[in-house]
């Protein structure tokens, strides 16, 4: 009788909510035809092994006037990666093939449509100042934000 009672006492308390309290490894960005990303900052835990963004474009201009993508590097490479992929263009999403400045990136996207990214989180080192932005032609010095490894 003691057992049953201190085992639903500890159910009552949350003592065996463990798997409730996992580290959330996922978030949703979205952006609009505003050329504005609504998340400015996104911590990942360390406690991930991967990290899924997807990527959600709220507006309704195509992806030909107003698409959008997010693309990973340090803060240091991302003005220069944003500048190659401009050169490379829209059919290569606005991303130079084989930049390994780049940690990761989606697809570009229109209004409406969404697409994801599973970021490598053993490639994320702590202390180093990361950036994600769009790189459609126009938009990376509006459309960015911060990443980090958190605890």
């Amino acid at each position: 009788m003691k057992k049953t009672l201190m085992a639903f006492a500890l159910l009552a308390a949350g003592g065996f909510a463990a798997p409730a309290m996992a580290a959330d490894c996922a978030i949703t960005v979205e952006g609009n035809d505003q050329m504005q990303f609504n998340v400015k900052s996104i911590e990942v835990p360390k406690s991930c092994k991967n990290y899924t963004v997807t990527l959600k474009h709220v507006g309704k201009m195509p992806k030909s006037s107003m698409g959008h993508n997010l693309v990973l590097t340090t803060a240091a490479d991302a003005t220069a990666t944003a500048a190659d992929g401009m050169k490379a263009g829209a059919a290569a999403d606005y991303v130079k093939a084989g930049d390994t400045r780049v940690l990761a990136h989606t697809k570009v996207i229109g209004g409406g449509e969404s697409t994801q990214v599973v970021i490598d989180v053993a490639k994320l080192k702590a202390g180093t100042d990361y950036t994600y932005f769009c790189s459609f032609p126009g938009h990376s010095f509006i459309m960015k934000g911060t990443l980090k490894l958190g605890a």
